[in-house]
């Protein structure tokens, strides 16, 4: 498929959005909890660039916005900012 459909951009907009709440919830690095906190905020911030171009309509740069996110999100548990046990959602063992 060479194109973002509207299914496929509520598909990553539902799959980081539940990331980004399982990380919120999680137990944060008492010792990182300042940068675990920038990691959620950068997150959070992409997560709403993308809906915001979701609504104007530009596809292409929502679901770039999505990754971004994604990626400060699984950049952070991968190295401990947030303890995560969902290989579903992040890529940590399990």
């Amino acid at each position: 498929m060479k194109e973002i459909t509207e299914e496929k951009l509520e598909k990553y907009f539902s799959i980081t959005n539940e990331a980004l709440e399982v990380a919120k919830k999680a137990e944060k690095r008492k010792d990182f909890e300042k940068e675990a906190d920038d990691f959620l905020d950068m997150a959070s911030r992409y997560c709403s660039d993308a809906q915001h171009f979701k609504e104007k309509g530009d596809f292409v740069l929502a679901f770039g916005a999505l990754n971004y996110a994604h990626g400060w999100l699984d950049a952070g548990a991968r190295i401990g900012l947030f303890k995560v046990n969902d290989s579903r959602l992040f890529t940590v063992d399990d």
